[in-house]
C-alpha cells in the first residue's frame, strides 16, 4: 500500500469520518482558511489514482467513498514505522512508549491489559 502524503492523510481523515461525501462536504470540513476546491480536487484526483478512493457520477459531480479502511491504513502504517524505526521488532516498538515520560500508570495498566488479553487469546486458539 502507497504512504499519504499529509493534504491526503488530512483529506482521508475527512473522508473516513464522512464515509461519502462530495467536493462541497470535503471542503467545509477543513478549518478556516479553507482551501481551494482546486486544491482539495487535485487531492482527491491522486487519491483515485493511488486507488484509496472511488467514486460514483451524478450528472457532472462525483461523490466519493473510501476504499481503503482507516484501520487498515493504520495498520499498514504503524508496521512500516515499526520495520523503519524499530528494525521490525515490535517489542521495541513497546519500549519505545514504556519509556515516554508523558505516559502514565493507568495508560500502562491499560497496555498491559490489553497485551494479556491477546496473550490468553492466542493461548486458547493453540488448545
Amino acid at each position: 500500500m502507497k504512504e499519504l502524503t499529509k493534504a491526503e492523510e488530512q483529506v482521508m481523515q475527512y473522508i473516513w469520518k464522512l464515509e461519502k461525501a462530495f467536493l462541497k462536504d470535503i471542503v467545509e470540513e477543513f478549518p478556516e482558511p479553507k482551501p481551494a476546491y482546486t486544491t482539495i480536487s487535485t487531492v482527491i484526483r491522486v487519491l483515485v489514482k493511488k486507488k484509496f478512493l472511488d467514486y460514483k457520477t451524478y450528472g457532472k459531480i462525483h461523490e466519493y467513498y473510501p476504499l481503503v479502511s482507516k484501520e487498515t491504513y493504520f495498520r499498514q502504517h504503524i508496521k512500516g514505522v515499526v520495520k523503519n524505526f524499530f528494525s521490525g521488532s515490535t517489542s521495541k516498538f513497546a519500549s519505545f512508549f514504556t519509556n515516554d515520560d508523558d505516559i502514565d500508570l493507568t495508560e500502562l495498566e491499560q497496555m498491559k491489559q490489553i497485551i494479556e488479553k491477546k496473550i490468553n487469546d492466542l493461548k486458547q486458539e493453540d488448545e
